[in-house]
């Protein structure tokens, strides 16, 4: 069964994913940084500035590509000088209402990462995660946000493979696997190694744009988008690392907002080693309720017949591939620890659709061929079947793909946002208290953020949201989530004024798209007509 279409990855998740095994880059320490105020909104409306009047005012020439329109956007590069003629060009994607006669306006959407392309997402079927009442009723818009797959220029930290595996989670060779937990002193000077390595690669290929494509920025760019569709407000759904896009908008330009809709919610004010222990930790348990619960959703594919069988056959592959990497048919490759957790982790995000193929893999793995969770790991990784994307679509020509370059768009965008320490302490602390509390894949979450030491600086910092005259803001959180915790959505929710909270009871990573019809129905009613969803109302 095929992984839902939007690829909803949370920003440190897939962070962790990669990190496990191609380490890069982030910025200085601000740890206590709780009570630190937004981002300051601009002193005048932006889009009555005379130097970005031309941005505003551009007026998208759309074109047939294939079922839907496309075209492109311009933005200026940096937004404190934008006359500099520096820019990125965005490419656009839009579904037309199906009922032109009752259409409100556009609904520009945001899959997550970050580093996930909105364009991409929508070519590749993502109309189907909205209900039939919203498309009716609003264009549907995807965007690459900048620096994004098929934003020109485009985050480029090389490729460490051939062009056709960039960006993607690479297998260990024969002789090679990196320590899920280094405690030596070699293990850690490894580590802080192949950190380096990568943040002087992003450096040589994307230099003078690294400090450009923050969410900040990207927010800003949103307001260009709204204007540029021919709306006074904005109505606005994102998924995972979309509800901090969305959430940086609203504190932006919090009177250009009509809804905004925050599926599976970031909470701005947690610092990133919080953010990193308390995602470790929910990965963990996931892993846990696949065991407890994996005989109810796939029935007889299950690695095991128990729910302690199913621990036993994973700890007893984490040893295994730690000491002796499995081998992947058709290639020189080998599964490590390191991929067979990226593996496990990413199957977490939708139990309906990813359990089966991870059961399956599981018990190939068992029987010594790791080649079906390498590619559930990395799905870009040549086989000698041929097989060199589940997830792609066939039917899309590949030259009408933006390349993929989301591994880079995550450690870029998280490293910018975020602030993290330059002294390599603190991460060798956290580690040892990630492994106490949520083991390997604890401590694989907090190995990515190593990406962070040496990144260009940002201007945000971790704080409560400030949005005064913000109009009400509905979050959605699912009980069950790994990769945005339910908790994150509570509090985002407290933090907005007139925030309504809706909860998804339900395993898996979002819930609007891929839950049930009173997540929907709700959803739909905010948008389309601005009906107030209950504060604490649950499906």
């Amino acid at each position: 069964m095929k992984p839902p279409t939007i690829k909803r990855a949370s920003l440190i998740l897939a962070l962790a994913a990669l990190g496990a095994t191609t380490l890069a880059g982030c910025h200085p320490a601000a740890e206590d940084a709780h009570a630190q105020p937004a981002a300051a909104a601009p002193a005048t409306d932006p889009a009555e500035q005379s130097t970005l009047q031309a941005f505003y005012q551009q007026k998208p020439t759309w074109t047939p590509c294939g079922e839907l329109q496309c075209a492109t956007l311009t933005v200026p590069m940096d937004y404190a000088h934008p006359e500099n003629g520096q820019t990125f060009t965005l490419p656009l994607a839009k579904k037309a209402a199906a009922d032109p006669a009752q259409r409100i306006g556009s609904l520009a959407f945001n899959p997550g990462g970050p580093g996930e392309s909105g364009v991409g997402q929508l070519k590749d079927g993502a109309l189907s995660s909205f209900s039939e009442r919203t498309r009716a009723r609003f264009d549907i818009v995807g965007f690459d946000p900048r620096g994004v797959a098929g934003s020109k220029p485009a985050i480029d930290c090389g490729s460490t493979d051939s062009p056709d595996t960039t960006d993607q989670v690479q297998p260990a060779s024969d002789d090679t696997s990196t320590s899920v937990y280094p405690t030596t002193d070699a293990e850690r000077s490894a580590a802080l190694a192949d950190a380096a390595r990568q943040v002087a690669a992003c450096k040589t290929h994307s230099g003078a744009i690294l400090e450009h494509v923050g969410t900040l920025d990207a927010a800003r760019d949103m307001d260009v988008l709204r204007a540029a569709l021919g709306d006074d407000k904005l109505s606005y759904l994102g998924w995972s690392y979309g509800t901090y896009l969305g959430t940086v908008y609203g504190e932006l330009f919090p009177h250009r907002v009509r809804a905004l809709v925050l599926d599976g919610a970031m909470d701005p004010s947690l610092t990133w080693s919080e953010q990193t222990l308390q995602q470790g930790k929910a990965f963990q348990k996931a892993v846990d309720d696949y065991a407890q619960q994996c005989a109810t959703v796939v029935h007889d594919a299950c690695p095991a017949t128990t729910p302690d069988g199913i621990r036993k056959v994973i700890t007893d592959l984490s040893a295994r591939t730690s000491k002796h990497p499995l081998r992947i048919k058709g290639t020189t490759q080998r599964l490590d620890e390191n991929l067979l957790l990226t593996a496990i982790t990413m199957s977490m995000y939708s139990p309906e659709s990813q359990w089966q193929d991870l059961s399956e893999a599981l018990r190939a793995a068992h029987n010594g061929d790791g080649t079906k969770l390498a590619e559930l790991a990395s799905p870009g990784i040549s086989t000698q079947d041929g097989n060199t994307d589940a997830g792609s679509d066939p039917s899309t020509p590949a030259d009408e793909q933006a390349p993929n370059n989301s591994s880079a768009a995550i450690t870029a965008v998280n490293c910018l946002d975020q602030p993290h320490p330059r002294d390599p302490q603190p991460y060798w602390d956290l580690l040892q208290r990630a492994n106490q509390e949520a083991g390997a894949i604890g401590t694989t979450t907090v190995l990515a953020e190593l990406t962070c030491k040496e990144w260009p600086a940002g201007q945000q910092q971790p704080h409560r949201v400030h949005a005064e005259g913000l109009p009400p803001v509905l979050v959605v959180g699912t009980t069950g989530d790994p990769a945005t915790l339910y908790p994150w959505a509570q509090s985002l929710a407290a933090q907005l004024p007139g925030g309504m909270l809706l909860t998804y009871k339900g395993l898996g990573h979002t819930a609007y798209g891929r839950s049930n019809a009173c997540v929907t129905d709700a959803v739909d009613a905010y948008l389309t007509d601005l009906k107030p969803v209950p504060n604490g109302t649950t499906c």
